[in-house]
């Protein structure tokens, strides 16, 4: 399909032992069904034809006549049928048997994969009546046609270079070094495993495991289908496990003994990408002894089934939660606690009630315990001015109480009057007058931090860094960034998380993830926050979704657009996600500036945009054509 997604399937038929005209009744029906689901990737089981148990049986004349003809028919059945469809079955080569990956596209017999890797140690016995043949490549006549044989085979799709396919059977995948390794320095994008793993306790998380970090090291879709009901269950049983993996992560798994159809799409754009930005990554020069087939592959839209998670940097489920959020706070203190200690100064820190600055006083507070300093020494400032609200300020007072520290209250109305005053602004509540605030904060607590031995703590987080939302020499800048690389949705889970370890704090916390994102540098409404962030510039997880997209993975707005619309259609009309996406995409742009000089900080997470480390930009980068990429 469009966009570098590829639909895929891995399949397990309920069989019938040792009788493949019964069981390519089964396959057909699955390929049918795959192709009515607009599947372009069909994988199934290993010798689901013949079923793999079958034993002796398997040398039989029967069973080798029989399995002929159920070529013969699955080819038949993929006529007019668009996948590229893997199928596992005995076959007879020059007076050997193998265990084979037949490969089908469209009425014809493209390649054929034996298996490498022969198990025969505890229930398995496959030297008994299979051969290993290992980097061997010719060719085989079947059904009435000359189709090449081997294991170093690679599946190119005519019309996408990023589109690659290889496979390996099984145990393959379960030694030292797989098949798969070659085939993805060869260049293959996704690799298939024809399997009949057998269920034990445990063996599923251990081949799930296996298949993420396989995924994950060779940074390539990983389709796994595994046999399932009809084989023999004297001393085994088979589950029809059947996994989709990309990159490290599982995208789609199959209960345990359930047949049917698994499916989902891998992204090959997204691979390609992580392939050209990880320069460790080397397509071997020498794959002289690969032989390429060319499919068939059509470009075109289909509906996505795979999960877009609207909150990318927030895991999905609770304990992870609970466990990113701790390990970003301990991070965060204890990388602090070090420049705290290196530098032998003090925590300068801006409160303002809001959330930034409060997780920044949370790890301010775990970097005090790290050095065993008394957290009476934190120099912790509220400045209100013009726009600072009642909800903000009683937020600030709670949370003094709540961690029982001191907060010094400075107000700058007079300061910022009497500066205006000087530079002869007109007075009005214009940009000049909003920066003014922040800039003004600023000086104070970079003079305070001057008298009192102190650094000053930064509260700016990667959300506003990446929108350039923040006031140039006011609060984008700091002595010690703690918040720099943390979006602002990972944030209030942080925050949160603090709260219901620290029962104490829970309550105040509370109030500071009720209280409305505002930079608050217009003046209240009756006292309660006038100017919201997100009225202006947008929802954060709609900024936070585009920035993730954006940065990890290099991708175009055109496809970030169908992803945002898939992942908020619930919430957002597609036109209201294009247009914060524009709002994203300009402001950008024209902000480079801000971070080119941003303080120092830590990386926490894949994305960072320090100058120093991960985000290299010029100011004078033009957006035009991310903005033409918008359809």
């Amino acid at each position: 399909m469009k966009y570098g997604f590829i639909k895929t399937a891995a399949a397990t038929p309920h069989i019938k032992l040792a009788n493949p005209s019964a069981n390519v009744i089964e396959i057909i029906k699955l390929i049918k069904k795959a192709n009515i689901s607009g599947v372009e990737l069909l994988v199934f089981p290993e010798l689901c034809i013949t079923g793999y148990t079958c034993g002796e049986l398997f040398l039989s004349d029967v069973i080798i006549c029989s399995v002929t003809n159920a070529i013969n028919q699955i080819c038949k059945a993929t006529i007019d049928k668009k996948a590229l469809t893997f199928v596992g079955s005995p076959i007879w080569h020059r007076g050997k048997l193998y265990s084979c990956a037949v490969v089908f596209q469209n009425g014809k017999i493209l390649g054929i994969i034996p298996k490498t890797a022969l198990p025969s140690y505890s229930e398995f016995y496959e030297l008994r009546y299979f051969i290993s043949n290992q980097d061997v490549l010719g060719s085989i006549n079947l059904c009435g046609q000359n189709v090449p044989f081997g294991t170093d085979i690679i599946f190119a799709a005519k019309n996408n270079e990023e589109v690659k396919i290889s496979a390996e059977i099984c145990e393959d995948m379960f030694v030292i070094s797989p098949p798969s390794n070659r085939h993805a320095q060869a260049g293959a994008s996704i690799i298939v495993n024809l399997s009949a793993s057998n269920e034990l306790i445990g063996k599923s998380e251990y081949r799930k495991t296996l298949i993420k970090s396989q995924s994950g090291r060779l940074l390539a879709g990983y389709v796994y289908a595994s046999a399932g009901n009809g084989e023999s269950v004297s001393d085994i049983i088979f589950s029809g496990h059947r996994i989709i993996a990309e990159n490290g992560k599982i995208l789609v798994e199959s209960r345990l003994f359930e047949n049917g159809l698994t499916i989902c799409e891998i992204d090959t754009c997204k691979l390609a990408y992580e392939r050209r930005r990880l320069n460790v990554f080397k397509v071997s020069p020498n794959t002289s002894n690969y032989h390429t087939i060319e499919f068939n592959f059509d470009n075109v839209n289909t509906k996505l089934t795979r999960y877009i998670s609207p909150l990318p940097f927030v895991p999905n489920d609770l304990k992870s939660i609970s466990t990113r959020a701790e390990l970003i706070l301990q991070m965060q203190s204890r990388a602090l606690a070090e420049r705290l200690r290196a530098t032998r100064l003090n925590a300068v820190i801006g409160v303002s009630g809001g959330l930034d600055s409060c997780l920044s006083l949370l790890v301010i507070l775990r970097s005090y315990r790290i050095l065993n300093r008394n957290k009476k020494n934190i120099i912790a400032i509220t400045m209100p001015g013009p726009g600072t609200s009642t909800q903000t300020m009683e937020n600030v007072l709670k949370l003094a109480v709540a961690l029982e520290i001191q907060i010094r209250k400075i107000p700058i109305n007079e300061i910022l009057k009497n500066h205006l005053k000087n530079i002869k602004h007109m007075g009005d509540q214009d940009i000049v007058y909003e920066n003014a605030q922040a800039r003004e904060r600023t000086q104070i607590l970079m003079d305070i931090a001057n008298m009192e031995k102190g650094l000053v703590i930064g509260t700016s987080d990667l959300s506003e860094s990446a929108l350039g939302w923040c006031t140039y020499n006011g609060d984008h800048m700091s002595m010690y960034a703690v918040n720099s690389s943390i979006p602002k949705t990972l944030i209030r889970y942080i925050i949160s998380y603090e709260g219901e370890r620290v029962r104490r704090y829970k309550k105040a916390l509370l109030h500071v993830l009720n209280t409305e994102i505002s930079p608050e540098l217009l003046p209240p409404d009756k006292g309660k926050i006038s100017q919201k962030t997100e009225d202006i510039i947008g929802p954060f997880e709609l900024h936070d979704f585009f920035l993730y997209y954006t940065l990890r993975f290099g991708q175009a707005p055109d496809k970030t657009l169908i992803l945002a619309s898939k992942a908020f259609k619930d919430k957002y009309t597609k036109e209201e996600i294009k247009r914060y996406l524009k709002v994203f995409i300009k402001r950008f742009f024209a902000n480079q500036f801000k971070r080119n000089c941003m303080p120092d900080g830590i990386k926490v997470g894949t994305i960072s945009l320090s100058p120093r480390g991960d985000w290299r930009m010029a100011t004078e980068s033009n957006a035009d054509e991310w903005f033409n990429s918008i359809k």
